[in-house]
């Protein structure tokens, strides 16, 4: 655990993680892994620095998109392009002319809604799309050639800790991080994409990293391929959150926050619960019991409780979270 991530023990566990994911994300030609210390906040500023050239369009329908808009609004760049709705609902990026950079969470975590991996029909040559995948990635399959930088921190369906971003870039991606590092624009060497995609292709990160969130990232990933791959991922986690679902529509007293079928979330689940209900209450039960985490968003203000049906959860044990939620509603009442 001591040992210097610049010697062969950690060098070989980072490549073990970046073949790992590679071959998760279906090896899409000429794509890197590229890691960087700092977690998916971090890869706001860093993609504000180093990757977004001129002005970039951002979808909006929850906490985390607003937080990369707001990072792209500096002194550097033109204003971005906002485009926003309700939380639960999802809105649609717009080809614009002169955007370079179009910015969307795959998974919105604090309110359940998934959006398509997909490029923008129309949009400007050479724009990249970035896709935000903390909470999606591992878990929800998608064609890796539609977006450019498929970013994501390790902690959710990868089953490790906080404190690295890794992302997935295209040629087009690393080309763009090369230019811009080369264009005289200022940007500290930790938020340097250039940087850490040197440092990657030596197996590193720039700085010392957290050797166990390594370790449980590389055994997260080994299971995963070798039980299928990033499809049998996505068919667990579509289990798992259409019971959750399911549940919600047959519940008296619970309904799925995320109206539209097509937009709700099968790794985050965000489950209203009427008046009667008092949510938090519910959730504190659950925790005293041991079953923890179900609490809602905290910005999001609802009487509701958000699951995740990440790609380690068993089917098994989100039937038992619903029939336990069930057993406290009717104790509660």
């Amino acid at each position: 655990m001591g040992t210097s991530h610049r010697q062969a023990p950690v060098k070989n566990l980072v490549k073990r993680v970046q073949e790992g994911l590679l071959d998760l994300f279906h090896n899409p030609d000429g794509y890197e892994i590229v890691i960087g210390n700092g977690g998916s906040t971090a890869f706001w500023d860093v993609a504000a620095f180093s990757l977004v050239e001129n002005k970039a369009q951002a979808l909006v329908h929850g906490e985390f998109g607003q937080k990369f808009a707001n990072a792209l609004t500096n002194p550097w760049l033109h204003k971005p392009t906002v485009i926003s709705g309700e939380p639960g609902a999802r809105l649609e990026l717009i080809a614009e002319a002169g955007v370079d950079s179009y910015v969307y969470p795959q998974n919105e975590t604090s309110t359940g809604v998934v959006a398509p991996v997909k490029r923008v029909p129309g949009a400007d040559a050479g724009a990249l799309m970035f896709t935000d995948a903390t909470s999606a990635a591992g878990g929800i399959d998608f064609d890796a050639t539609e977006t450019d930088v498929y970013y994501f921190a390790p902690q959710k369906n990868f089953a490790s800790d906080g404190g690295l971003w890794f992302s997935l870039m295209s040629p087009a991606a690393i080309e763009r991080a090369e230019r811009i590092a080369g264009s005289g624009r200022y940007i500290p060497e930790f938020l340097s994409v250039k940087t850490a995609i040197d440092n990657s292709r030596l197996n590193q990160t720039l700085n010392t990293p957290a050797i166990a969130t390594l370790f449980l990232m590389a055994e997260q990933t080994d299971w995963m391929n070798a039980n299928g791959g990033l499809a049998w991922a996505d068919a667990r986690t579509k289990a798992a959150s259409k019971h959750m679902y399911d549940w919600a529509d047959a519940s008296s007293f619970a309904t799925p926050f995320v109206s539209n079928p097509e937009h709700r979330s099968q790794v985050v689940c965000t489950i209203d619960f009427d008046e009667s209900v008092d949510a938090a209450a519910v959730a504190k039960v659950l925790r005293a019991n041991g079953i923890v985490d179900t609490d809602p968003y905290r910005k999001l203000g609802r009487n509701q409780l958000r699951i995740a049906t990440f790609t380690a959860t068993e089917l098994g044990d989100v039937q038992k979270l619903t029939a336990a939620i069930d057993y406290v509603v009717s104790r509660l009442g």
